[in-house]
């Protein structure tokens, strides 16, 4: 059976390979910044090991102070980490309360209560397991398995750690000299092991999963505006249902091709992404807006009627008609023509919807553009702003 020492250089050694691994992937993918935070967390994890390996062949105070501050702060950089990987703001809520925890564990150590250190210390990292575990397992929105895991993981870490805490709590063990030894000692630098490593390869993959992620984000991403492409259109509902309550809005940007050719490429770039611009303030829940390419666009909208779909569509119109471009020949203002499809109570498919919104902006181009058209209105279009219809 191996003994304490060679379970802590057991541990430290999986953290080293950890961490080098971790390095690696780094390099090759430098955007992934929360890997080289969980790297940097499990070397500072490793130095604290090793220091309480030392620690518990040749006891010294100072050497106390340093081998519970790296354990703290292995594991706050560990949850910064996870806060960093999930977009959770405000490390402040982590960090200030552990460094609270570190300075007063370090106060209570030079005053030769070290046993009160290792609780405090205790204290602190289970409570950082446990913040991780609950920062998984309620903002994350990715696999679900791979998350509960990870919380398990996280949770199990924490309770191990709890228990050495409590063990020296019950015992009253307020001055140790040395460095603690006890059964929860023994089953926790197990559980440490096994969990940290666990976790290590979990990493891993919620890094693979995170850069499948934002490749799939950035197929379905047109670059020039932001918004989603036509492969996002497809991806999104290409296999839905149009019902009663859903509508699609096509818009194309009038006398565009003469934009480009009198104004420049660039001018265009810019009218495109103001047309973007107007379309995502009104962007809410079940709104979802595309640039299908070109100076094409389309507004996907869920629970709304017809009278509303139309009301959204006119306002986009309106909006757009009062932006101006600055060029070198002078502010320029453009008009965008829209046509609207809609659902039926049996369902229609994506592109039944889309030909009808397409044949109604058809219709908006031949009144005279600057205009919205949906098929109760037919015939009778409703100038978006006519002041504007020089442009």
């Amino acid at each position: 059976m191996l003994d304490f020492s060679s379970l802590l250089l057991a541990a430290a050694l999986s953290g080293i390979c950890l961490s080098v691994t971790m390095f690696a992937i780094w390099f090759t993918a430098p955007k992934a910044g929360f890997v080289l935070t969980v790297a940097c967390g499990i070397l500072v994890l490793v130095a604290h090991v090793i220091l309480f390996w030392r620690y518990s062949k040749d006891p010294d105070p100072l050497l106390c102070q340093i081998v519970l501050a790296l354990l703290s702060l292995g594991f706050l950089i560990i949850c910064v980490s996870a806060m960093q990987y999930l977009g959770v703001p405000g490390y402040r809520r982590a960090v200030l309360p552990a460094l609270a925890a570190m300075a007063v564990c370090a106060v209570v150590t030079f005053l030769g209560l070290d046993g009160v250190g290792f609780i405090v210390t205790y204290a602190t990292v289970t409570a950082l397991l446990s913040a991780i575990g609950a920062i998984f397992w309620i903002n994350g929105s990715h696999d679900r398995r791979i998350l509960l895991v990870v919380s398990f993981l996280s949770g199990t870490c924490a309770v191990s750690f709890g228990l050495c805490g409590m063990v020296l709590l019950g015992k009253g063990q307020w001055v140790l000299a040395t460095a603690p030894d006890n059964w929860a000692e023994r089953l926790n630098t197990v559980v440490a092991v096994a969990c940290m490593t666990g976790l290590g390869a979990l990493t891993l993959s919620l890094h693979h999963l995170q850069a499948q992620i934002e490749l799939k984000a950035e197929t379905m991403t047109d670059p020039l505006t932001g918004l989603m492409n036509r492969r996002g259109l497809m991806s999104l509902y290409g296999e839905r249902r149009f019902g009663p309550f859903m509508a699609i809005a096509m818009f194309d940007l009038d006398h565009f091709k003469r934009t480009n050719d009198v104004y420049g490429h660039p001018v265009g770039d810019q009218v495109l992404c103001r047309f973007a611009a107007v379309i995502k303030k009104y962007a809410r829940t079940g709104v979802d807006a595309f640039r299908l390419g070109g100076e094409e666009f389309a507004v996907v909208m869920s629970r709304v009627t017809e009278e509303r779909a139309y009301d959204i569509a006119s306002k986009i119109g309106v909006a757009f008609g009062t932006e101006v471009v600055p060029t070198p020949l002078g502010p320029l203002r453009s008009t965008v023509s829209g046509g609207i499809g809609f659902g039926e109570a049996d369902g229609r498919s994506l592109d039944d919807v889309l030909a009808e919104a397409d044949t109604a902006l058809y219709a908006a181009k031949r009144t005279g553009r600057n205009c919205v058209i949906s098929r109760s209105r037919m015939g009778k279009a409703d100038p978006v702003e006519p002041a504007l219809r020089s442009a």
